[in-house]
Formats: structure tokens, C-alpha cells, sequence
């Protein structure tokens, strides 16, 4: 007996229940009012009376592992069935329908069909891709909703696009899925025969001839040589005919099909086009033999012909080939290295081969002589171009272009040695030396000049100081440029010969324009750097000096002791430049240069930590150079860039950091004065410079240095740098008899 519908004697549905938002039913298309939910849920989102909604996607049973979605799970996971369908044809008496199989492809990632026909030959009908990638819907009624993975077995029909595909098979992986799903997999069903595959199949079985052609097989020699070939350098003399002369060839033999083709090689100037080809590629026969007729050179020969011409006709094969043309052709085994080919009559020498057909022969053939034939003449000498001489009008390089070519062009400057040899921060790649005119006239004999060369370009300056109450005005006394070397004529087809680096070292003689000028000094910058490149400054190599020391020492042993003993009495392994080099002209007998030896001085000097400059004196030179170039120390913010390089804020920097942030802010100051002014500033015990000293010698517009008493001027700017010579004063004799003569001085 049911409940009286009344007040405590029902159950109220919405007992508990927190949502109750309704769906969105009717709607607004294309201007029409219509229910557009039909698939919605009710109130809350409960299903209606009735309503039963179908997944729009395959639904897989959960598992273990992640919740990944499908198009990540399934990524490249396809579902394959054999398939087939029907199709009738009409009108036609050897078939009224046609069965034609197919794959169909299910994409698990997103329910996507695609349908693909194979390709058979002769089939008369497109063929591939029937269906292209997308989803399939359902056929009406259903046709809201597309195919999933549970419409697909073995056995099933699948209507697509009015299309029945009857499901026969399918693969591995699709049996094991289908399992894993729960579904039971139908066996495997055979396909029906094609009547019209039968009818073909007997026809073309019925067409088969009783004996066979004779077939020529090249596939596996295509195969195995394709893109080998040989090539063998050749020659042609055809100096027998009118106007012939020696050929060169190149012969490239196709291994693939026993091929042959023939390349001139075309000399510049030689007067012949240059034609791409002398041979074109072809089999090659040994005999030229006159054009045969139409049918009759074939592959294959007719016996005997009987019966009705045209249908119904009968032959028969000579299959002896009794009637056969017989040609031969060039092979492999007839090229060899002193071998002639007739290429239609012109007599080609195989003179040599590569490395390929050479190892090639040896491998097949067992040939291990490959003697290469000499053809071609003595190459003659090229013949110098002679130029006209020098006109006078410009640059001998100028007057020279012109002559090169139709259009003038002007010289080509060396722009990778201007730009390694150009000045970077304080290398200014200038090599300073002081001269004195070699000349018997007093008031000459007195004057010094600076000459400056400069590396990036091969120029030379010389720059004369002014001296008070000398008379003479100084200055420029050579223009900047290139200066060539005396005795030469002016006017000459070749190039005149000029001053470069190596000709200028200390004690050598130069000619500038008949003024002759004795280098007597050099800057330290110059010594330098020509100690650094002593390959190219034979002057400046130690070595080379100490091979002439020990030829020059040979017999005098005794005579160098004695004089070491005498200026050493003390035996303290020290001696006076001014000796050393007394004994060095006196042993040579002037045929060491004054760079050399001061080059061996420099080697064995004793080098002290006070250079003999006074400190007062080295920061007034520092500070005149930094007001001539007005270079303000506040203004440039060098002392931001030390006081940021000290981390720990102690006021003591390494003067290797010092001297980078001084050549990073370009100061105009050679490294050596920067160097010797922070070794005379305060330097604590773990050799660190407190550059607060430092910069306030370098600040000569807040802290000026007066110019001391005894100071005869300021340097100049085109002499920058102490004269090296003054800084050799002591020698170390001991290590030099060790390392030069191979003996030592007795004590």
C-alpha cells in the first residue's frame, strides 16, 4: 500500500542538493527562434525524462598510470583493418561488379578515419587515398554523431559515405587493443575473388609464348658500379694533318654500362672552343664500319617467315643467330696504360691513370705496373713581362697600375698589415732612432735628428729638435713618406728599392735624398721590439750574435781572460758597458755593429730598480705630456675606474690592474714612464701600489709639479722615451763567457 502524498509521508528530491542552475535551451539562429539544447541536462544538471546522452568521442576504460588526454596517450597509435567493397559495373560482359580491397585507418588520437586503396598495376582506376583524414559521421538517422572505436570489428559493416566496407581482417596491434578493451575479435574472413582479376590473370597466362625471349640482364652491373668510373689521361697527335698539333685528352670509362666519353682539355690561349664534350658518352666499337640499314643490326633475327602477311601470319627466331651482326665494343680488359684507342679513326694514347683505376686494375686484373708515358714537352719558361720605365708622373706604383690593365686603378695598400701594425692604446709600432749627419762640415757635425719609422706603412719622418742659440731652425726635416735607397736610377722598368726596417739599427749608415745620416741611439720601444722579433732584426738576435762571438773568440781565449782579469781585479763578475764594448770592437775588429753589441749589453746587463731619474723630474716630464695633450685624469674618470677595481677599498692596487685601466682609458704616456713613476710611488710588502700617490703625480691641473732646477727642457713630443743606451751601464761578464765563448773567467 503506497504513502498518502502528504506532508512527512514523501521523500523531497532536492534534499540536499546545492546546484540548481537550468541550461540554455532556446536560442536565436540565423534570426530564428529554436531549441538549441537538446542534448543539455535538466535542472541542476540532471538528465530529463527520457534523455539519454551517446559520448561524441570513444570512451576508454580507466587504467593505471596518469589521466593523460587522448591526444597525448594515443599519439601515433592508428588502428588498421583490411577491408572491401562492392562496386557495380555496368554495361560491361566480361564483369558486372568488381571487388576492391582497401585499409581502413582509425587514429585513436582523435577518432579520424582514413581510407587508403593500394595500388595495383594495370588496375584502369584511380587509386590511394579514397577517404582523406577526418571524422566519418554515422549514416542517417544517426548522422549527428561520428564512428567510434566500438563500431569497428572483424566481421562488421561500416557504411561510409554510402559505402559499405566489409571489415576482413586485421593487424597485430589493432587484435591487442581491441582485446585490452573488452571486445571480442571476430576471426579473420576471406575476401571474395575479383571476376575480372580472373578473367586478366587467364589471359595474360594464356598469352604466354611457348619459348621465351632471350633477356638481357644489365640490372646487377648497374647496381654494383653505378658511379664508378675510370679515367685515364690521354693524348692526340694529330700533327700529321694541316694545322694539327698535340691533344690532350681525358677518357672516362663507365663501368655501368661499359660507356665511354672523351674531354679535351683546352690550354688557355690556345685558340680552340672550348667545347664541352670531344666524345659524347656511348658505347665505343673497335672498328668503324659503314651506317648498316634500317632492321638490320636487331636484337633478335627472323628465320623464316610463311603464311598470310599481317594476321594470321607465322615466323620463326633463328635462335643460333646465324644471321646476327656482330660488333665488338671497347671494354675494361682493352684500356690500358700505353694502350691505343681508335675513337673513330683518331689514335688516342692512354698516357696515365688515377688512383681509383689503378687500384681498380690491381684489384681485378692483378696489375701492379702503371709506368706512366711521358707526352708532354719541357714546359717552357714563362717570359718575363718587361714595363716601361718610370715616366716621372706620380708614384712608381701609380705609373705601374696603369700599365696592368685598360683601366688604371690605383695602388693596393697592405690593409691587414696597416691594421696589425697601426697604433693599439700605448704600442704605437714606431721605431725611433737618434742620428748625426756623416758629414766633415762643423756646424752640421753637431746637429741630432730623431728618425721615426712606422711599421704599419714602411714611412720615416725625421724630426729635428731645436737647440737655443744654435742657429739652426728645427722642425720637420723630412716629410713623412716612403724613402728609396741611393745608387738607383730614376727612371727604370723596376720598381726602385726602399728603406724598410730591418736596414735601420744602431751604428748603420742611411741615405735620405744625398744627406747621409749614422744612427747612434735608439728609443727602448725599438730596442724592444726588434729583441722580440729578432727573425726579422738579425742585429737583434742573440743567437746569431753568439755564433760570431764564438768564430771571432777562436785563438784569443787567453787574451779575453787577461782582459777580464785586468778590469775585474776585485773578481766581482762585473764590468763597465764602456769596457765590454772596447773588447767586443777590439775582438771583432769592427765587424760587430754598435746594435749588436748593445744588443748582448742589454742581455747582460744588471738591471737596477732606480733608473738614475729623478722622481720630481719623471712626474713633471708625465704631467708637460699630459697638458700638450690636454688629458684630464678627473675628467677622463680614471680615478672612478681604480677606485672600482678596489674591492676591498684598502687604497692598494697590482700595477699590472693599474696599468690596464691606464691603456684602457687611452693615456698618452709611454708604458715605460707610467711604469717607472708607479715603481718610485709607495709599494707595500705584498707589491701592491697605493694609487692615490699614483694619481696625484698624474693630476697637473689640482697638483702641478714645479720643473726641477737642472732640467734643460721639456720632451719633446715626437721623442718620447729615454735614450736605451743610457740605461746599459753594467755587465755581467761571468754569464756571458758561459752562455758566448763556452768558458769561464778565472778567480
Amino acid at each position: 500500500m503506497a504513502l498518502p502524498n502528504l506532508p512527512g509521508n514523501s521523500f523531497n528530491p532536492n534534499l540536499g542538493k546545492t546546484r540548481y542552475h537550468k541550461s540554455h535551451h532556446f536560442d536565436y539562429r540565423n534570426e530564428v527562434s529554436m531549441m538549441v539544447g537538446e542534448e543539455k541536462p535538466g535542472i541542476g544538471g540532471e538528465l530529463l525524462a527520457g534523455q539519454k546522452i551517446t559520448p561524441k568521442n570513444s570512451v576508454f576504460p580507466s587504467g593505471e598510470g596518469g589521466n593523460l588526454p587522448a591526444w597525448v596517450a594515443f599519439d601515433r597509435q592508428v588502428l588498421c583493418f583490411d577491408a572491401y567493397f562492392q562496386e557495380a559495373v555496368h554495361e560491361k560482359r566480361e564483369e558486372q561488379y568488381r571487388i576492391r580491397n582497401s585499409k581502413i585507418y582509425f587514429y585513436l588520437e582523435d577518432d579520424s578515419i582514413q581510407v587508403i586503396e593500394p595500388r595495383m598495376k594495370n588496375a584502369g582506376v584511380p587509386q590511394g587515398t579514397l577517404i582523406r583524414r577526418h571524422r566519418i559521421p554515422r549514416p542517417a538517422p544517426y548522422d549527428d554523431t561520428f564512428y567510434t572505436v566500438e563500431d569497428f570489428n572483424v566481421g562488421n559493416e561500416v557504411n561510409l559515405y554510402s559505402r559499405i566496407f566489409k571489415i576482413t581482417g586485421c593487424d597485430e596491434f589493432t587484435h591487442n587493443f581491441l582485446r585490452k578493451l573488452g571486445v571480442k575479435v571476430n576471426a579473420p574472413e576471406a575476401v571474395p575473388a575479383d571476376p575480372y582479376t580472373k578473367y586478366r590473370k587467364a589471359m595474360d597466362e594464356s598469352m604466354q609464348p611457348m619459348r621465351p625471349y632471350e633477356k638481357y640482364d644489365t640490372l646487377k652491373q648497374f647496381l654494383d658500379h653505378d658511379r664508378h668510373v675510370l679515367r685515364f689521361y690521354c693524348h692526340w697527335d694529330d700533327t700529321d694533318s694541316m694545322f694539327g698539333d698535340p691533344r690532350q685528352m681525358v677518357l672516362h670509362y663507365f663501368l655501368a654500362d661499359d660507356t665511354i666519353e672523351i674531354r679535351e682539355i683546352i690550354q688557355a690561349n690556345s685558340g680552340r672552343d672550348a667545347a664541352p664534350m670531344f666524345l659524347r658518352r656511348a658505347r665505343l666499337p673497335k672498328e668503324v664500319s659503314s651506317l648498316r640499314q634500317p632492321g638490320e643490326k636487331t636484337d633478335r633475327t627472323v628465320l623464316n617467315v610463311f603464311g598470310p602477311t599481317g594476321h594470321g601470319g607465322r615466323y620463326i627466331l633463328d635462335s643460333l643467330k646465324t644471321g646476327a651482326v656482330h660488333e665488338e665494343f671497347y671494354k675494361d680488359s682493352d684500356l690500358m696504360i700505353g694502350s691505343v684507342v681508335s675513337a673513330w679513326g683518331r689514335k688516342i694514347l692512354l698516357c696515365d691513370a688515377d688512383d681509383f683505376t689503378k687500384e681498380y686494375y690491381r684489384t681485378k686484373y692483378g696489375i701492379n705496373n702503371f709506368t706512366p708515358i711521358q707526352y708532354k714537352g719541357t714546359p717552357q719558361g714563362r717570359r718575363a713581362r718587361e714595363m716601361p720605365p718610370y715616366n716621372g708622373f706620380g708614384s712608381e706604383e701609380d705609373s705601374l697600375c696603369s700599365c696592368m690593365g685598360l683601366i688604371p686603378k690605383p695602388p693596393r695598400r697592405d690593409f691587414v698589415k696597416f691594421m696589425e701594425k697601426d697604433r693599439h692604446g700605448l704600442e704605437s709600432n714606431v721605431l725611433r732612432f737618434l742620428a748625426r749627419m756623416d758629414t766633415t762640415k762643423p756646424i752640421d757635425m753637431d746637429r741630432r735628428f730623431i728618425i721615426s719609422y712606422f711599421l704599419s706603412d714602411d714611412t720615416i719622418l725625421v724630426f729635428e729638435p731645436p737647440v737655443r742659440n744654435s742657429g739652426i731652425i728645427g722642425g720637420k726635416f723630412l716629410e713623412r713618406g716612403r724613402v728609396k735607397k741611393p745608387d738607383q736610377p730614376p727612371y727604370s722598368t723596376r720598381l726602385s728599392e726602399y728603406y724598410m726596417a730591418p736596414d735601420l739599427y744602431v751604428g748603420g749608415l742611411v741615405i735620405f735624398n744625398n744627406h747621409k745620416f749614422l744612427l747612434i741611439d735608439a728609443d727602448e720601444y725599438a730596442f724592444r721590439y726588434m729583441e722580440q722579433h729578432s727573425d726579422e732584426f738579425p742585429q737583434a738576435n742573440v743567437d746569431r750574435i753568439f755564433e760570431k762571438l764564438k768564430e771571432l773568440s777562436k785563438g784569443k781565449t787567453e787574451e779575453v781572460k787577461s782582459f777580464f782579469m785586468r778590469n775585474d781585479p776585485s773578481n766581482t763578475g762585473n764590468v763597465q758597458y764602456e769596457q765590454f764594448r772596447n773588447l767586443l770592437m777590439q775582438l771583432s775588429e769592427n765587424r760587430l755593429a754598435e746594435h749588436e753589441i748593445m744588443t748582448v749589453g742589454r742581455h747582460y746587463m744588471l738591471r737596477k730598480d732606480d733608473d738614475g731619474v729623478d722622481l720630481n723630474t719623471l712626474a713633471y716630464i708625465i704631467q708637460d705630456l699630459l697638458r700638450k695633450h690636454n688629458f684630464d685624469i678627473n675628467i677622463n674618470k680614471l680615478p672612478d675606474g681604480l677606485l672600482q677595481a678596489d674591492a676591498n677599498k684598502c687604497g692598494y692596487l697590482h700595477p699590472e690592474v693599474v696599468m690596464t685601466a691606464c691603456k684602457a682609458l687611452r693615456l698618452p704616456v709611454p708604458r715605460d714612464l707610467v711604469w717607472a713613476l708607479m715603481t718610485k710611488c709607495e709599494i707595500n710588502q705584498e707589491g701592491l701600489l697605493k694609487y692615490d700617490t699614483f694619481l696625484q703625480y698624474l693630476d697637473w691641473k689640482n697638483c702641478p709639479v714645479v720643473a726641477p732646477p737642472n732640467f734643460q727642457g721639456t720632451l719633446d713630443e715626437t721623442w718620447k722615451g729615454t735614450m736605451a743606451s743610457k740605461q746599459v751601464q753594467v755587465i755581467n761578464y761571468q754569464a756571458l763567457l758561459n752562455d758566448a765563448f763556452g768558458f769561464a773567467a778565472e778567480s
